[in-house]
């Protein structure tokens, strides 16, 4: 990228939305002294979507603890952990000059974008957590290829890129769905964000078509946004100068984002006790012995963390002061040591890849190269093998699957043939149709307004996962059993 080109943060951090304020007070003025970015905060935690995150699933599904975490509380967690790295970064990029066109005021505005993008980033995530996201992209698999409209294969009628939406459907790219268009409550543009938060949650600025995860550039690992909602993309990264780069508060984000799940599936599954002390500490153990940096006094700076060592070092202190459960003291202790390694180490990343973050050519995440990229690869095997690989999870799996599987065939059957005078729904079909939210009906309407027949279907077919996405587990739960005549 040439010199001209480098993203800059006047432009990235800009305060457009979609619908510019008509209804400024004319008997209060200026009297909101909030920033644009603080405003984004409160629309945020009003909606309805944000609550319903409180019964969605992180890792366990329709758990019944009082413990373990929801999508509500990771999301909380998120945007706390993002909000700290960006008051770290900020204050980095001012101390060490890394640009002389950074601000205290864009450090401020960048820990409030964050803030905000923390409490969404996982907002358009079916129930049941990423296996949800999984189950519909392989009922699409198997049943696109099945369907027919008037006679035409679907794969036939739809674009390449409308097919490919649903072959790879993807939380992220649904997130932005969500945000600025299914809010239909002022009008079609949903919650109405700015377009730095807007372009921050788009964590894969590439179409369902330019999908290349073997590449090895991170913007390449999945898609993200939809086909529908391609104008609505390309003018966001007009305006805030990214292009098909990653925004840079986008890797700040996803680096708190892999804090957060990475040391709280850690967490939850030892309170689950599908993890113990003795089995984390062998494990962490496993990865000092193997990483030489562990053992090289001059690798050691202030961010020093040995993990096994801290945490032999935490159950030792709590066996001295006479803790009842040395190791649970040990696990949760350590917990927030890690966290607060980590956010040195994707401080550390950050600040040292500036100019490539800036240029859009860094194509890692921001634990790359630091003392943390062993130790964040292995909390995530250990949560895979300790968890998500466990009979249990799979048993839980296989049940999710069954109830989105039963949706998804009576759902989408009923959609194919709604708005379309040709076809008569029959009654079932018409009850079916009447479940989806008048919101996410009316914003198919709007979009649906004087388009192409192809075009209408495919918006039909986001119509159902529109409605799935949105849905709590419980809720999902409930409309399969009584959708299915099953007493709960």
């Amino acid at each position: 990228m040439k010199e001209e080109q480098k993203m800059e943060w006047t432009r990235l951090l800009s305060t457009k939305r979609q619908r510019q304020n008509r209804y400024k007070s004319q008997k209060y003025g200026d009297a909101d002294l909030r920033s644009e970015f603080e405003k984004d905060y409160h629309r945020i935690i009003g909606s309805a979507s944000f609550r319903r995150l409180q019964d969605k699933t992180q890792v366990f599904p329709l758990d019944k603890s009082d413990f373990i975490r929801t999508r509500l509380t990771h999301s909380m967690e998120v945007s706390s952990l993002a909000k700290s790295l960006g008051q770290n970064i900020g204050e980095s990029i001012l101390v060490h000059k890394k640009d002389s066109s950074f601000t205290v005021q864009m450090k401020e505005d960048i820990c409030n974008i964050l803030q905000c993008a923390g409490l969404i980033h996982d907002i358009g995530n079916p129930p049941f957590g990423h296996y949800g996201e999984a189950a519909i992209r392989e009922w699409f698999e198997r049943n696109l290829p099945l369907l027919t409209y008037h006679g035409t294969p679907l794969e036939e009628l739809l674009e390449p890129q409308m097919r490919e939406d649903f072959y790879h459907f993807e939380g992220n790219a649904q997130a932005l769905r969500l945000v600025s268009k299914l809010h239909f409550l002022v009008d079609e543009n949903g919650m109405n964000l700015t377009y730095a938060l807007l372009n921050t949650i788009i964590k894969y600025p590439v179409a369902s078509t330019k999908i290349h995860p073997e590449s090895g550039d991170i913007r390449e690992k999945k898609m993200g946004y939809y086909y529908a909602d391609r104008e609505l993309f390309e003018d966001i990264v007009s305006e805030t100068g990214a292009g098909n780069h990653r925004h840079p508060l986008t890797f700040i984000l996803e680096a708190a984002d892999d804090i957060a799940y990475k040391t709280a599936d850690i967490e939850d599954a030892f309170v689950k006790r599908f993890l113990t002390y003795h089995s984390l500490r062998d494990e962490l153990r496993k990865l000092q012995n193997r990483e030489k940096k562990y053992a090289d006094p001059e690798e050691k700076d202030q961010n020093w963390f040995c993990p096994a060592d801290k945490l032999v070092e935490l159950y030792d202190r709590a066996k001295k002061n006479g803790v009842d459960d040395p190791g649970d003291y040990a696990v949760k202790n350590w917990i927030v040591k890690a966290q607060g390694f980590l956010i040195g180490c994707a401080t550390s990343g950050f600040t040292s890849h500036y100019e490539e973050i800036m240029e859009g050519t860094y194509k890692k995440d921001l634990f790359a190269g630091t003392l943390a990229e062993g130790l964040v690869k292995l909390l995530g095997e250990i949560a895979s093998k300790c968890v998500f690989k466990t009979e249990t999870i799979y048993r839980m799996e296989v049940k999710e699957a069954v109830m989105l599987d039963n949706l998804l065939d009576r759902f989408v059957g009923a959609a194919i043939k709604y708005d379309d005078p040709t076809q008569k729904l029959n009654s079932i079909e018409e009850r079916l149709i009447s479940f989806i939210s008048n919101n996410y009906k009316k914003a198919y309407r709007y979009h649906a307004e004087e388009k192409s027949e192809v075009y209408r279907l495919y918006l039909r077919l986001l119509l159902v996962t529109d409605y799935i996405c949105g849905m709590t587990d419980s809720y999902a739960k409930r409309l399969y059993q009584e959708l299915n005549a099953i007493m709960a």
